[in-house]
């Protein structure tokens, strides 16, 4: 099975990128399930229905999202609605709306994908190397094709994750920081890893945000409201990973960049 992921979505500039190279992606690369993290699609923060519905007129199967799933209250709206688009397991199981884990079916195949929420520096949710053990034990009744999505802070929890479950599932692939990281690998047992894909979005600011209000919060250790700009250049973060149909191993795992300085195909438009 073929997977394309795409990282962190941010604002309408993310938006737009996505619209206007996700065709492209899939022509070169030819997944087979297109993976997409949308929780600060909104403006920075959280998402809409709207703009969910647009992902999946784009060609994402797959919704993930993360610390910034309930920023925008419309999300409890549709989320309950939403099929195709998952929120951090590990959040309370009797009191959150959603879920943190769908199938997706390939002709005769079926993809289990998981989004989870890391605890270090964040909001302090259920233990989430708990919850996927069981998760992990649910999704291997119906498939051994298994995706992660792991929405963490700090590179050691992430790469934790990864090693606790190599072998368990075909990869494990970390969202949140917005900096795609350059230690794409397979584990021993066959797991797919990367501890974080990247950001989808503005290219000449801070992880996304105006950079001209982050570092003033840091000159000044004053309370700033960052903004995600409208206008300016882009750039797209993801990674394109092959798994092997009967064991769920990963065979390759591949980082995909997109700017002006990492042009696709020779040319950036």
């Amino acid at each position: 099975m073929r997977l394309l992921f795409v990282g962190d979505v941010v604002g309408s500039m993310g938006r737009e990128i996505v619209h206007d190279y996700l065709p492209k992606l899939k022509r070169k690369y030819r997944p087979q399930v297109t993976i997409l993290n949308g929780e600060n699609a909104a403006a920075g923060r959280g998402i809409t229905e709207k703009i969910y519905k647009s992902f999946l007129q784009d060609g994402v199967d797959i919704v993930t999202m993360g610390n910034h799933t309930w920023d925008n209250r419309e999300i409890f709206d549709f989320i309950d609605d939403a099929k195709k688009m998952i929120r951090p397991a590990n959040y309370p199981e009797d009191t959150t709306p959603g879920k943190g884990m769908a199938f997706i079916k390939v002709n005769q195949l079926e993809l289990a994908v998981i989004n989870l929420h890391g605890r270090v520096f964040m909001a302090y949710l259920d233990d989430p190397f708990r919850k996927i053990e069981d998760l992990v034990d649910e999704a291997r009744q119906r498939t051994p094709l298994i995706f992660v999505d792991f929405h963490a802070e700090t590179t050691s929890e992430k790469q934790a994750m990864g090693w606790f479950l190599d072998g368990q599932v075909s990869a494990v692939v970390g969202t949140h920081t917005h900096v795609q990281t350059s230690d794409a690998r397979i584990l021993p047992q066959g797991t797919a890893y990367l501890t974080d894909v990247g950001m989808t979005g503005p290219y000449d600011e801070i992880l996304g945000m105006t950079k001209e209000q982050v570092i003033n919060r840091f000159l000044t250790q004053m309370p700033t409201r960052f903004e995600v700009p409208k206008t300016g250049r882009k750039t797209l973060s993801a990674c394109y990973i092959e798994l092997d149909d009967s064991t769920g191993a990963a065979k390759k795992i591949e980082p995909i960049l997109i700017n002006e300085d990492h042009p696709f195909g020779g040319d950036f438009e």
